[in-house]
């Protein structure tokens, strides 16, 4: 028997507790009762994107809602700067071109974090961009983003900041509205810890407004459709069907994130990523990102002659854990470790503990317990 294991970036674990309200009766979804759950997962969303403006719910994964983003965020031939630190970053682009709009782009080397003064001159040079893209974390590189100062420079410039936090958000602070973040999303499968299937958007007034001036079409992703059932009615509804059992997992899901509080949750992920990360290096392997570690996951380069494929497959195939490896240009030579959403320290110490097995198996030894042991000195120390 191999019992299976989740430590990747997404999806993450899911409490039993959600769980078990996907076995609940199906209700329907005009009812006051769904209505009731709905508005109650909206307010614990506002919660846990740190809030007061409307977040809306569309049934999508994260790549529609950025879709969703370019879609009502843009016009056909709007000159925009997509600042990207990896392959999701790059996706901003990939959708931006899918619209007809012009992409001034600005890629950090992989491993490196988006640099606010050079996204503020990049702004400078060109001063009709009014719309900049960015990445709160990159899942594929393990970076986290400064979007605080990224937001700073943006509106400086008088332009408009959108952020995909779908892998950052609930695992690193980020405050929406006090950072004047104008367009924010996120999905599911991440930190909030149900299933994939829902993604969220929320805007600031000023991104509201930039939705009524622009031209690209949309008819499913509609902010102004999803806006006005929000908020137009007593109680919260959505224009076309919701995926309601999600919906309700949702709405367990953030009564949990809002029993342990948002700082708390913060503090629990850096905790962890820094065990993961002391421990992959008492193990003698190298960060990918050492200067903009995230606290999601953390990226490793592979032992030098090993294509970290096989690292991957070792961990699923004869241990039942489920990582990732690279991907873009860094696929075959690193591998990442999730420690994102339902994860405690007994998570990271069993995935050190295996990871130490894994290399002995691919034939790159390495002392048994010195990972696990650098882990527990971190925990204790951090109280998990």
């Amino acid at each position: 028997m191999i019992k299976r294991y989740i430590m990747a970036p997404g999806p993450t674990p899911i409490p039993s507790e959600v769980l078990a309200e996907a076995s609940l009766p199906i209700i329907h979804h005009r009812t006051p009762q769904f209505q009731a759950i709905f508005k109650e997962a909206n307010e614990g969303l506002q919660f846990a994107f740190r809030t007061k403006q409307p977040v809306l719910t569309f049934s999508s994964v994260g790549t529609g809602v950025m879709e969703s983003a370019v879609a009502n965020m843009t016009s056909p031939g709007e000159k925009v700067l997509v600042a990207s630190s990896g392959h999701f970053g790059n996706r901003w682009r990939e959708i931006c071109k899918a619209y007809s709009v012009e992409v001034e782009h600005y890629e950090v080397e992989w491993g490196q974090a988006v640099d606010p003064a050079e996204v503020s001159k990049r702004l400078k040079d060109a001063p009709g961009i009014k719309l900049v893209f960015t990445t709160l974390n990159e899942t594929s590189t393990g970076v986290a983003n400064d979007i605080q100062a990224l937001a700073k420079v943006v509106h400086e410039a008088g332009a408009l900041i959108v952020v995909d936090a779908i892998s950052g958000l609930g695992a690193m602070p980020c405050e929406s509205e006090a950072w004047g973040i104008d367009l924010i999303l996120a999905g599911s499968q991440k930190g909030f810890m149900i299933p994939p299937g829902l993604g969220f958007v929320s805007l600031s007034p000023g991104g509201v407004e930039k939705t009524k001036t622009a031209k690209s079409p949309r008819y499913y992703f509609s902010y102004d459709k999803a806006i006005k059932k929000l908020t137009e009615e007593k109680m919260p509804d959505t224009p076309f069907t919701p995926a309601i059992t999600l919906v309700i997992q949702l709405k367990k899901a953030l009564d949990l994130i809002k029993q342990e509080g948002m700082e708390n949750i913060w503090k629990r992920h850096a905790s962890l990523a820094k065990a993961t990360r002391t421990a992959v290096q008492a193990l003698g392997l190298k960060l990918y990102a050492p200067s903009a570690p995230s606290n999601s996951i953390t990226s490793v380069n592979g032992p030098d002659g090993v294509d970290t494929g096989l690292i991957n497959k070792t961990f699923r195939d004869t241990y039942g854990m489920s990582i990732v490896g690279g991907q873009g240009k860094a696929k075959g030579k690193i591998f990442r470790i999730g420690h994102l959403g339902y994860v405690d320290g007994s998570d990271v110490l069993l995935a050190i503990a295996r990871l130490e097995m894994v290399m002995h198996k691919i034939g790159k030894p390495v002392p048994l317990g010195s990972g696990v042991k650098a882990a527990q000195e971190v925990l204790l120390a951090e109280n998990l």
